[in-house]
């Protein structure tokens, strides 16, 4: 008898996990994919642990560096399909790994594409109506599976034709927790409490992401997008440590930019651009606005900052 076969996208999380308990309970041999973002959720310590404790084989798809961070930063650029709050366009995200995905089984000859969408567990990308046009755009449509909302969509091929009994599949729907918990026991499975999500969601860091996006980002950059205060001028960006321990970061990034680091305790600052000298002495005085308790002295650069 042939070997069952599929790809599972994979983010550490409890629903990738069930998807490919789901799976294995079905007798498929699964390889695993996780897709390494610039500013999405990290991917959990222990999910090698994980895989190779269900013997699943990883392929991770670094998309931050090289080729796949240009393209995916021109997605994140693009929104085609809409955004949240911040910049977010998670329906486009979704389109970019799902198609990524497809070439990745159609190499190995692989049919069927498995994932832990849960619908309704996400306000953008897990309505019906984006999950549809993800399922188009990324060219999947009938091979696609949600083995955990499995029974709210139409069967896929695999259950058509029997390769996969969907009576054993389920229904679930909705953003609580309750039924994928249970099912973790079932399969007597740990997985780690949901952490800190993409920050293209966030509504406070949407100015900063605009500048950044529309300015390119390098991969050298990209730990710096996340920590201190940020500021732009004459389309130079700038960024002040918080706390000697950003400051610290800083310093380490010193070749992405001029380095200036303050003569009395407090914020060191890099500036990022190719006219550094023009805007030096406006950096130093926001350096020391921002070394001072007096929060006054800091309103005049609010209108610089991101």
């Amino acid at each position: 008898m042939e070997t069952k076969k599929c790809i599972v996208l994979f983010s550490g999380g409890l629903d990738s996990r069930l998807a490919i308990k789901i799976m294995q309970e079905q007798g498929f041999k699964i390889k695993a994919i996780y897709f390494k973002l610039p500013f999405g959720c990290s991917c959990h310590d222990d999910v090698k642990e994980f895989l190779k404790k269900q013997k699943v084989k990883l392929k991770i798809f670094d998309c931050t560096k090289g080729k796949l961070l240009k393209e995916y930063l021109e997605i994140i650029k693009q929104g085609k399909h809409g955004r949240g709050k911040g910049v977010n366009p998670c329906v486009d995200c979704k389109i970019f790994i799902h198609s990524k995905a497809k070439k990745y089984a159609d190499s190995k000859k692989i049919n069927l594409i498995v994932n832990g969408d849960v619908l309704g567990e996400r306000p953008m990308s897990q309505m019906e109506k984006s999950t549809k046009t993800i399922e188009e755009k990324s060219g999947l449509t009938g091979r696609l599976l949600r083995p955990l909302s499995a029974k709210k969509f139409p069967p896929t091929e695999a259950e058509k034709s029997g390769l996969i009994n969907r009576e054993k599949l389920y229904s679930i729907h909705g953003r609580k927790r309750d039924e994928q918990i249970i099912l973790a026991k079932k399969f007597g499975i740990s997985f780690p409490h949901p952490a800190g999500g993409c920050i293209l969601c966030e509504k406070y860091l949407k100015k900063k992401f605009e500048f950044l996006l529309k300015r390119g980002l390098k991969k050298s950059e990209l730990p710096l997008v996340n920590i201190g205060r940020h500021f732009k001028l004459e389309n130079q960006w700038i960024i002040l440590g918080r706390n000697k321990s950003e400051n610290n970061i800083l310093k380490k990034h010193k070749k992405n930019g001029k380095l200036i680091e303050p003569k009395i305790p407090g914020p060191s600052a890099l500036i990022i651009g190719k006219n550094q000298k023009e805007i030096l002495e406006t950096t130093q005085k926001i350096m020391t606005a921002y070394s001072q308790k007096d929060l006054s002295k800091r309103k005049y650069f609010d209108k610089w900052r991101l």
